[in-house]
C-alpha cells in the first residue's frame, strides 16, 4: 500500500480588504487577494481553493503556479468561474515533478472530497 501524506502549504493567501492604492495585480484588487504576489511565478505545484468555512472547493496543479491561479480568476472555461466569489483562501505547495503533482492532485481531490472537481473523482 502506498502512503501519501498531505504536505504543509508553502504559501497561503487569504482574502482581505485592500488598503492604500490598488496598483497591485488586478486579481488582488478584483478579488481582494492582497498577497497574491507571494505565489511564485517559476515553481510548479498544487493549488487548493477554500471557502470561508474551510471547505475545499477545488484542487488544481500547475507548472507555473501564479499564472495558473490567475487563469482560474480570468478564464471563462475555468471550473470555478461561477464560484470565484466563494473563494476565501488559496493554499499552494511546491511539487516540481509532474508525476508527483498528478498523484497529489488525485489524492487530495478524493481524500478531501473537493466540491468542484469533476474529473479524477472516485468517491461518488
Amino acid at each position: 500500500m502506498i502512503k501519501i501524506e498531505m504536505p504543509k502549504p508553502d504559501v497561503v493567501v487569504t482574502k482581505q480588504k485592500q488598503a492604500g492604492d490598488e496598483k497591485d495585480h488586478k486579481i488582488s484588487s478584483a478579488y481582494n487577494f492582497v498577497d497574491f504576489r507571494l505565489i511564485p511565478r517559476d515553481k510548479g505545484g498544487i493549488i487548493l481553493f477554500y471557502n470561508v468555512k474551510g471547505e475545499l472547493l477545488f484542487v488544481g496543479k500547475a507548472r507555473k503556479l501564479r499564472q495558473r491561479v490567475q487563469k482560474h480568476f480570468e478564464d471563462n472555461v475555468s471550473p470555478i468561474k461561477g464560484h470565484r466569489d466563494e473563494i476565501h483562501k488559496i493554499c499552494v505547495f511546491y511539487v516540481e515533478d509532474p508525476a508527483e503533482r498528478e498523484i497529489y492532485e488525485t489524492y487530495i481531490i478524493n481524500n478531501q472530497k473537493s466540491k468542484y472537481n469533476v474529473e479524477k473523482v472516485f468517491y461518488k
